[in-house]
Formats: structure tokens, sequence, C-alpha cells
């Protein structure tokens, strides 16, 4: 999650009922006690209140929360615990990453972030570590971060610890296709993801933003991708994120060659969900609610 400060001095965060929501079913996927999301949020809403000086003012800019919540069953047992800390922490943040800069992945399928029936569309600490040693691997290739494969038909999932999404150009003229994979248990349940495909279908988006846009929620493989990219509609890749917000991809290694990815920043496409996202986290523009003041 993260608080802003609009240009009415005020503080406000993101859609933060859809965090607790995923707070409470991570909690429960592993065992830990039941918490009230609501309860929580309450408590969210005033810590932002209290800590606003610590917001800074600058675009892009924010306070960082990451409510968390750690089992402190008082022995050694491999069990399940009865007892859990809620604790909230908070920082402030800039950028993840320099503006609009363009990031490089590297594909692989040799190691998985996620799997059928496992805790991928959790908000769960164990799902990042096992992907610092591929990410070190990536990085001495030259590239920034991984682009997750999975199965034999190396299905796309997610960008680091990112939602990510491409726009391809449709056969019937027709606008972009928005093309991101579906929430099949393997997918992190995103705010921006789901922001973005909410906007992306919304016509009232679609007219001021001057974009035809056809979302969709579907299994799509590399090689998919790198024949959109020889037949030249791969017109966009985006990273997608709490951190991030919305980013730009220049390039995909995948078995020892480059799918290059037009342009050298954000695309129409990318540059309108960025801004749109942005202005409602900062104030600037009120949309279906998304942006709730504090306290």
């Amino acid at each position: 999650m993260k608080a802003y400060l609009g240009p009415d001095g005020k503080a406000r965060l993101f859609r933060p009922d859809m965090n607790m929501r995923r707070l409470e079913k991570s909690c429960a996927r592993l065992a830990l006690p039941p918490i009230d999301g609501d309860v929580v949020l309450e408590l969210v809403k005033r810590l932002v209140d209290l800590d606003r000086r610590w917001i800074p003012k600058e675009s892009g800019y924010s306070l960082y929360l990451r409510p968390t919540v750690i089992a402190t069953l008082p022995s050694l047992a491999v069990t399940a615990s009865n007892h859990a800390m809620l604790c909230i922490l908070a920082s402030p943040t800039g950028p993840y990453y320099e503006v609009l800069r363009p990031i490089s992945l590297l594909a692989v399928s040799e190691n998985v972030r996620a799997w059928p029936g496992g805790t991928g569309e959790h908000k769960v600490a164990g799902n990042y570590s096992p992907g610092f040693l591929p990410q070190r691997s990536a990085a001495e290739k030259g590239y920034e971060q991984i682009l997750w494969l999975f199965g034999n038909d190396r299905r796309i999932t997610e960008a680091g610890a990112m939602n990510f999404f491409v726009v391809v150009k449709r056969d019937d003229g027709d606008g972009v296709d928005l093309i991101t994979a579906p929430l099949d248990g393997t997918i992190l349940p995103g705010v921006t993801r789901a922001s973005c495909l909410a906007l992306a279908s919304d016509p009232e988006f679609q007219k001021e933003s001057s974009l035809c846009l056809h979302p969709q929620e579907v299994v799509y493989t590399m090689n998919d991708l790198a024949k959109w990219s020889s037949e030249g509609k791969l017109l966009e890749a985006l990273i997608i994120g709490t951190a991030v917000i919305v980013g730009p991809c220049n390039r995909i290694g995948f078995e020892g060659k480059d799918v290059i990815i037009p342009g050298a920043g954000l695309g129409p496409v990318g540059a309108a969900l960025r801004k749109k996202i942005l202005d409602i986290q900062e104030g600037r523009t009120e949309w279906k609610g998304w942006g709730v003041v504090c306290p």
C-alpha cells in the first residue's frame, strides 16, 4: 500500500479495501489467526494521519505501507500458530525505477515463482526469496528482472514480483488488446493490475485517453510473444505493481535472443494508465471512490 499527499494537503490511500481482503486471504492460506481487515484499515488510516509529515510532496513519491503478520507461537513446533503479531511497516519512498526508463527481462522456465496449489496468489514473504538467485543470474547476463514462465508450453506469468501486461495490435484493426495472465492461483491479484483492467474496459477512460482497448485475461506463451513481435503486432510490454505503478519493458531475453519492444519509454497505453492511476492516487482527480482520504 501507499499513502499520497494530494494538492489539497490530504493524505490518501489507493483502493485499500482490496489490500485488506488480500491480507485476510493470505492469513487464512497460512493458517494464521484470522484478522479483520476493516479494523486493520482503520488503524492504517490513523497511522497515516499521525505520520503524514513523512509523506513526500513530490509527484510519484509516497509513504510505503506494508501491513505484516508474523506467527508468534510461544514454542518450537512444525504446526500452525494460534498466536500472531500484526505490525505496519512504513517508509517514505520514491519511484521504484528511474521514471519511464525501460527495463530488460530474462525469460526463465527452469525456475518457477509459483505453482498450482501453492501460494502464488497470496502476499507471502516466501514467494520472494526463491527469486533472488535467478534474478542475480539474470543480472550477470545483463537483464534487470525475470519474466517467469511456467509449464512445458512456457506460459507467461509475472515479471519479478510484478504483474505483466502486453499491448498487441488487433488483426481486425479495432484498437489493441491489453493482455495479461488470468488469476489461476499462480498470479498475484495485484491492486494495480485490477485497476488497469478496470480502466481499460471503461468507456469514459477510453474516451478521455483516445484509446480503443480490449482487456484480455488469457493464457499466452513466450512463443506467442515472439510471434507477435516478428509480425510487428507487439506494441508495448508493461510491468505493473504497487511500487512501480506502470513501467515499460524494452527487451526480453529468450533462448539466447532478445525480443525487442519498440519505443524508448512508455507507449500510449502504458502512459495513459500510469497518468490516470497517479492522478487518482495523488488526489488530482476522483474516480469511483478509489482514493480514500485518511483518517
